[in-house]
């Protein structure tokens, strides 16, 4: 797996909602705002809670494939990360999950293992994987 580096966390924690894509088994493709994300302290896991997913749950137990990128005027980079997608309803994080959910829907536990970065920032090195 992939860690995050310091510059990727701290853009992270300047977004307030994430563009995150999943696509079908058969490759429909969809893209739903995502409010409830973390990055974990191992640096290469990210929490999404599912409070209202209803397509992108169903694409994700289809095809564990997702995609979320970072970018805003107030960050220093623009980030696509990948990776795979567990989903867990029971256990020790998914219950750690819901509590951090604050009194929020936490139906499920969407865990994401980085497995590559790339570079979205206009440029000569847009595109290219980084990490």
């Amino acid at each position: 797996m992939v860690k995050l580096t310091s510059e990727i966390k701290a853009d992270f924690g300047k977004i307030k909602i994430f563009p995150f894509a999943t696509s079908s088994k058969a490759g429909v493709p969809n893209v739903a705002p995502m409010g409830m994300m973390s990055i974990r302290d191992d640096d290469e896991t990210v929490w999404i809670i599912d409070n209202f997913m209803q397509k992108t749950l169903q694409n994700v137990k289809e095809n564990p494939n997702a995609s979320f990128y970072i970018w805003s005027p107030e960050t220093s980079g623009a980030w696509q990360i990948k990776g795979t997608i567990t989903v867990e309803t029971s256990g020790a994080d998914y219950e750690a999950a819901k509590e951090s959910a604050k009194g929020r829907p936490a139906k499920t536990l969407l865990k994401m293992k980085v497995t590559s970065v790339y570079s979205v920032k206009p440029g000569p090195t847009a595109g290219a994987k980084i990490l």
